[in-house]
């Protein structure tokens, strides 16, 4: 089975985990095919923005348990190193627009898959749970980085710690996510960003996410220069050439992402 499935529309590749019988968990096959398939977009100059949803009644419910339990177990570090860790590299450097649509249960790396994601919706049925306490785990997947940031050290830790089941809602009103969407209104909704995204400037809004990236580490001084570098490379590019032509013509530009 393909765990895995790929769409090109128009400039967006769309990647959806095909697991729905488990509630798309994670299997080594899926992990590794979610990263070649990340890892061709990096390089596709025709694909200029990503969308990441799934298939069925989840988003994804983490790790497959049977897959790390047993005589024939893969070790913990070899799961997390290769897949997770792989996956939320490729996530956070593409520098490309990659909007997430979470149609069901976002759970363990299923939920931080999602939150690593440049733009994340949600369907009103949708929700998250960082399930790593329920069985003695911690918060992979970029958990432990990415969830004080966007929601604090308090909620962060009371999430992380308790395992409770977040909503849709509730995660947009804490800034965990950036919208709930009607169930119904969820893909198009998340596909139409993409588009609008894949035929803008996407060489600026790349270097817009390295800037972000580096935010989370940098003190002021540092990233005031980072701004000042990026912004001469943003300068130099046929996408600035363009807007400003564009702008000054009174037409709509025509952006390539170079």
């Amino acid at each position: 089975m393909n765990y895995i499935l790929t769409e090109i529309n128009e400039k967006v590749c769309i990647i959806k985990l095909n697991r729905p019988d488990v509630l798309n968990s994670f299997n080594r096959e899926m992990a590794l095919g979610l990263i070649a398939e990340l890892q061709k977009c990096a390089i596709d100059d025709n694909i200029r923005a990503i969308l990441l949803t799934a298939e069925g009644r989840a988003f994804c419910a983490g790790q497959d348990l049977k897959e790390v339990i047993g005589e024939n177990a893969m070790p913990l570090d070899q799961v997390v190193r290769e897949h997770y860790n792989e996956i939320i590299k490729q996530l956070r450097t593409i520098e490309k627009p990659i909007v997430c649509a979470v149609n069901g249960v976002a759970a363990g790396a299923g939920a931080n898959i999602a939150l690593a994601c440049d733009i994340t919706f949600a369907g009103e049925k949708a929700s998250f749970i960082q399930a790593f306490s329920a069985i003695g785990l911690i918060p992979d997947s970029g958990g432990t980085f990415t969830l004080p940031k966007l929601i604090g050290m308090q909620r962060a830790s009371a999430l992380a710690f308790l395992g409770e089941k977040v909503s849709a809602k509730e995660a947009e009103t804490m800034g965990m996510i950036y919208r709930c969407i009607e169930q119904e209104s969820l893909y198009e909704t998340a596909l139409s960003t993409a588009k609008k995204l894949s035929e803008m400037p996407t060489y600026g809004i790349g270097l817009t996410k390295r800037a972000f990236n580096a935010s989370m580490n940098n003190d002021l001084l540092s990233q005031l220069n980072l701004e000042e570098e990026l912004q001469v490379l943003a300068g130099n590019s046929h996408d600035y050439n363009e807007g400003v032509s564009a702008f000054l013509e009174k037409r709509k530009p025509n952006f390539t992402g170079k």
